[in-house]
């Protein structure tokens, strides 16, 4: 019985925790931590999914956007990084990844998520090729993302 009153007291505890962890727009918050800067699309009227969805899932959309492209030659527009980094673009920087109020910068800080991306691709609007490597699927070997990989 005293077992399962601890255990009942540390969900309490957790649960309470996390309730004081949100604030009036129910996100996280880092306790004394920047908030990131999340500047307005310069493009298009609203992002290809709803804000909240993007948030979470937006590397996933990007992985299989890349999987798609490198491994099956399938090339689209809807959940590419270029589109990404088109209507993202910082107007001060010129791009999503210099600066660290830059779009993706003010996010993965925030998360202490490192951003690879922009080891081969640039951070900023390009013409059609926005790759920097040679060879796109080269470059993605090296990161472990080649079909047999995954």
């Amino acid at each position: 019985m005293k077992r399962l009153l601890a255990l009942g007291a540390v969900v309490m505890m957790t649960a309470a925790l996390a309730w004081a962890g949100l604030d009036d727009d129910d996100q996280p918050r880092a306790g004394g931590a920047p908030r990131p800067v999340i500047a307005e699309p310069i493009k298009g009227e609203r992002c290809v999914e709803d804000e909240a969805y993007m948030r979470r899932n937006h590397m996933r959309l990007l992985d299989h956007h890349r999987d798609e492209t490198v491994l099956k030659g399938i090339r689209t527009k809807k959940y590419s990084l270029k589109g990404c980094i088109d209507c993202h673009v910082s107007e001060k920087t010129g791009s999503v990844a210099t600066a660290k109020d830059d779009f993706c910068v003010s996010c993965h800080s925030y998360a202490a998520v490192k951003i690879d991306c922009f080891d081969c691709h640039s951070t900023k609007p390009q013409g059609p090729m926005t790759t920097q490597a040679s060879n796109a699927e080269t470059a993605h070997d090296m990161h472990g993302m080649a079909e047999g990989n995954q």
